[in-house]
C-alpha cells in the first residue's frame, strides 16, 4: 500500500517551509525598505532648494537599527539639519514679513512610502 506519514513529521515539514518563506519575505522587505530610503533621498536632492548646492548634497540614508526580522532607515540632512524645518515650512524674516515655504521633504517622503507599499504588495503576492 501507500506510505504512512506521521502527523508530527508532516507538521515539522510544514513549519520548516513556513519558516523558510518567512525568512525570504523578511529579506525582501528589508531590501524594499533600503530602496525606499534611497528613493526618498534622491527625490529630496532633486527637489530641494539650490542656492550653493550644499544643502542638496547634505542628505544621506542611515540604517539606525536592524534585527533578524526588521530594519529601520532614516533619511536626514548631515550638516544642514537646522535648515530643514525653515525651508520646508517657511519662516519669519528679521525685518518683518515671511519667507515662503518650499515643500521638498514631505513630497519625497510620500514618494518613498508609495514605492515601499507597492514593492511589498508585489513581493508578497
Amino acid at each position: 500500500m501507500g506510505k504512512t506519514v506521521r502527523i508530527d513529521d508532516l507538521a515539522d515539514e510544514v513549519m520548516k517551509g513556513l519558516n523558510e518563506y518567512a525568512h525570504l519575505a523578511v529579506d525582501d522587505l528589508k531590501e524594499a525598505v533600503k530602496r525606499a530610503g534611497d528613493t526618498t533621498k534622491a527625490q529630496i536632492e532633486k527637489t530641494a532648494p539650490k542656492k550653493t548646492g550644499k544643502y542638496r548634497k547634505s542628505w544621506a540614508v542611515k540604517k539606525t537599527r536592524e534585527t533578524s526580522d526588521s530594519i529601520k532607515v532614516v533619511v536626514h540632512s548631515k550638516d544642514r539639519y537646522r535648515l530643514t524645518h525653515l525651508l520646508e515650512n517657511g519662516h519669519a524674516k528679521r525685518g518683518g514679513g515671511r519667507v515662503a515655504a518650499i515643500p521638498h521633504i514631505a513630497p519625497a517622503e510620500q514618494v518613498g512610502e508609495e514605492q515601499l507599499i507597492n514593492e511589498v504588495k508585489r513581493k508578497l503576492t
